[in-house]
């Protein structure tokens, strides 16, 4: 994969090298981000749900918006939950003062968005992406105040459709050329290899993009001033272990990048602590001379960006509350919850222990240990550890259908979640 802009920017940044999206999906993931705490907490738990119906604050935007930043958000929303196509009104925007963006749409050639106060809808022109980062460039050149500002750039892409990337992108990568992780199966390598030379395309195209944002930085002055975070809100499996998207708990669903430039460092270093969504509020709050709300649950990883300091933090807390869309229980999804250390991934379904792997001799995954006598103490210990963990963030681990009927989601018909409740285990004591 080519990607010679964030190749330079990670020689310059603290690379985090260990960074999940510990629910691995967008909204779950996205609810973090806005809010500094785990989805059980603030309730978007799947997809296409309203943040704002069922989290009251604070949030990340309005933080921001205290401390004297100028607030801008450019791109996908996706925690408004009122319709994928539907105009996002001011006292629903989080904190942001400026704001172009949609909640979803992944016709990423034919994209539309709204701005301000109008509730009219417009189209970005081309590939969106390349018309959201126009529009992010276009801020910073136009900046002239006196406070700080926090920009949010939110694309779309890599996410499928992968085949609609930009022609000069696409072409680039041929299905025969991929080399495939060693943990896709054979019936599934043709799927995966036509799925990632489009995925590839897509990341070429966003690496470009992001080169212009840092190229404008740099010609503005800008970035004498300006943290700069690289990140997303899952991986994809794309084949490996036999599946494909996300949701799941192996390192090619939950493993994201989080890059970040800070100016005062000279960058170029590694930290391998696990962050997650839920640490992002509180960091980005720390690192901008913000105060950080109680109600915040991640940790401030700030100390140790500034000054290389040990986090003491082991692991990062894993969870998906109920399996949908194209990992329905009927299609062999499972809830979850589970410890991820780096070295170590443990994962726990409701009806007991269900993965451990030991990442650093097993880097694909291959060896499944619950069962392996050799390492049943280990494994033991990881499962006290997730269930005190549990017991710290209020986390009852019910079942999807227990969710699904107490938090009364709406669903959208493309979050279909097929419910075979009479199959379920009872839930494995905490």
């Amino acid at each position: 994969m080519k990607t010679p802009n964030l190749d330079a920017f990670l020689e310059e940044s603290v690379h985090f090298t260990k960074a999940v999206s510990g629910c691995p999906i967008c909204v779950p993931y996205r609810g973090s981000l806005m809010t500094g705490v785990y989805p059980h907490r603030h309730k978007l738990m799947v997809n296409d749900q309203c943040l704002t119906d069922r989290y009251d604050g604070p949030f990340l935007g309005e933080c921001l918006s205290d401390a004297g930043y100028q607030t801008a958000y450019i791109g996908k929303w996706h925690v408004d939950g009122q319709g994928r196509n539907s105009f996002v009104p001011q006292e629903r925007r989080l904190g942001f003062e400026k704001w172009e963006g949609f909640e979803c749409n992944h016709n990423y050639n034919h994209s539309h968005y709204y701005t301000g106060d109008d509730p009219r809808p417009h189209t970005w022109k081309g590939y969106d992406a390349d018309a959201q980062t126009d529009h992010a460039c276009r801020f910073l050149l136009d900046y002239e105040e006196e406070d700080p500002f926090a920009l949010f750039l939110s694309w779309g892409p890599p996410h499928n459709p992968y085949e609609s990337a930009p022609e000069p992108y696409r072409s680039q990568y041929r299905a025969e050329d991929i080399l495939l992780r060693p943990n896709v199966p054979e019936e599934h390598q043709q799927q995966a290899r036509e799925e990632l030379a489009g995925y590839y395309a897509h990341c070429t195209a966003l690496d470009a993009a992001f080169g212009r944002l840092i190229r404008i930085l740099s010609e503005t002055g800008l970035d004498k001033n300006t943290i700069v975070v690289f990140t997303s809100d899952h991986g994809d499996m794309h084949g490996s272990q036999g599946n494909f998207r996300k949701q799941q708990p192996w390192a090619e669903s939950i493993r994201i990048p989080f890059l970040l430039r800070h100016p005062d460092l000279s960058g170029g270093t590694c930290n391998s602590t696990p962050i997650d969504a839920p640490d992002l509020m509180p960091t980005l709050l720390s690192l901008c001379g913000a105060v950080i709300p109680e109600s915040v649950q991640g940790k401030d990883f700030s100390r140790s960006i500034l000054y290389d300091e040990a986090s003491e933090i082991e692991y990062a807390f894993l969870s998906l509350y109920t399996p949908f869309h194209e990992w329905r229980y009927d299609n062999g999804g499972r809830a979850f919850r589970g410890l991820y250390t780096g070295r170590y991934t443990y994962i726990r379904s409701l009806d007991g222990p269900w993965l451990f792997y030991d990442n650093e001799n097993d880097p694909f995954q291959q060896n499944n240990r619950v069962g392996d006598p050799n390492v049943e103490s280990l494994v033991r210990d990881f499962d006290e550890r997730l269930s005190r963990r549990l017991h710290e963030l209020g986390d009852d681990f019910a079942s999807g259908p227990v969710i699904l009927e107490r938090e009364n989601y709406a669903l959208a018909p493309s979050g279909d979640i097929a419910l075979e409740p009479s199959e379920l285990p009872e839930p494995y004591p905490c």
